[in-house]
């Protein structure tokens, strides 16, 4: 079976060699933590405030991972496992052969789930925020977005315009909130997806190159 080798990493006993640093481990379970208590507390008005606190922390890993993929070590590093299409079907097509390339970092397809995780994750994160602020007036939006930011448009504006101008505002409100929820609703629907087609192939991955990656993402460790 093939396997990648562009750098080499400190080695361990027994032919490992230790890949994830603390920082990917951390945030990677981290991550998983608080996605699980976001999406379950979703829509629940009396553990509202556990949701909105889980939001700010997967914004903040999700921050973290993306600033540690342009500066951590070598396996962390996104130009070292963002790959094109071709390296990614080649990749998958190498799973259902006995002589697919196995990558001691992300493979191709793992990582192309990475940042589609970390894009998913930030745009359902920021539209909780908007919402968040539209209907509660609340969070570090609601100066923009809130009632107060509405509230003092409209009485800046009292004498200069019309009922219906401001009806027409209220409505752009209205519609700017819908916006939101729908799309925080369908992105953590779709965020939910791609966890469950991350696992999928976590579990092809680790069938098809005879390893535990859930393992080796709390270890840090892999076999050379």
């Amino acid at each position: 079976m093939a396997r990648d080798q562009t750098t080499p990493d400190k080695a361990v006993s027994g032919g490992e060699v230790r890949v994830w640093d603390v920082a990917v481990r951390l945030a990677h379970w981290l991550l998983v933590a608080g996605f699980v208590v976001a999406y379950l507390t979703e829509g629940e008005e009396d553990v509202q405030l556990i949701h909105v606190w889980a939001g700010y922390s997967v914004i903040a890993i999700v921050s973290w991972r993306i600033v540690w993929g342009l500066v951590g070590p070598h396996h962390a590093r996104f130009v070292n496992f963002v790959r094109g299409p071709v390296a990614i079907w080649q990749y998958l097509r190498g799973l259902m052969t006995p002589h697919g390339k196995r990558y001691l970092g992300h493979n191709p397809a793992g990582g192309a789930m990475v940042v589609l995780l970390l894009v998913s994750l930030m745009v359902t994160t920021m539209s909780g925020l908007g919402l968040y602020a539209v209907e509660e007036n609340s969070g570090p939006l609601a100066s923009w977005l809130g009632t107060p930011a509405r509230a003092a448009a409209d009485s800046s504006n009292t004498s200069a315009e019309s009922r219906a101008a401001r009806k027409q505002r209220h409505q752009q409100a209205e519609r700017l909130e819908d916006l939101l929820e729908e799309t925080h609703e369908f992105m953590a629907n779709f965020s939910l997806f791609l966890v469950l087609l991350h696992v999928a192939g976590v579990a092809a991955s680790s069938f098809a190159h005879r390893e535990n990656l859930p393992r080796s993402m709390i270890t840090g460790i892999k076999r050379q």
